[in-house]
């Protein structure tokens, strides 16, 4: 499972690294083993979504652009030879329909940093190369 440095974390839900931190100390986001403290992908994910509902999009408005959403996999459903895979990226969730083969491809599970990629309809996850 990958886990997560205090200052990519704080990036990825868009807060200040002090926020990840009191957090921690909360006990809201548990952390690893490891030194430096590292944040484990499912616990991002989690508090991610939590962010997004506590907060809503105040420009209420549709758009086409073209974009690049960096965010956590929190959910990954795969049924037959189709998946679909939730990011959440800061406030914003991208949903992605794709084969099967491809989310297993990529490895996606909750916790897994990815890139949602949006052109018109379609949504192109791509996940860092290790």
């Amino acid at each position: 499972m990958r886990s997560f440095k205090v200052s990519h974390a704080a990036r990825l839900l868009g807060v200040s690294d002090d926020t990840v931190r009191r957090w921690i100390d909360q006990g809201i986001l548990p952390t690893t083993d490891t030194s430096p403290v590292e944040i484990p992908g499912t616990a991002l994910a989690v508090r991610a979504s939590e962010l997004a509902a506590a907060s809503e999009d105040p420009s209420d408005v549709l758009s086409s652009a073209r974009n690049r959403f960096v965010g956590l996999v929190t959910r990954v459903q795969i049924d037959g030879v189709m998946a679909q895979v939730d990011i959440q990226a800061g406030p914003h969730r991208v949903v992605s329909l794709m084969t099967a083969e491809s989310a297993r491809d990529l490895a996606l599970e909750p916790g897994s940093l990815a890139v949602a990629v949006v052109k018109a309809t379609t949504v192109i996850v791509e996940t860092p190369k290790d």
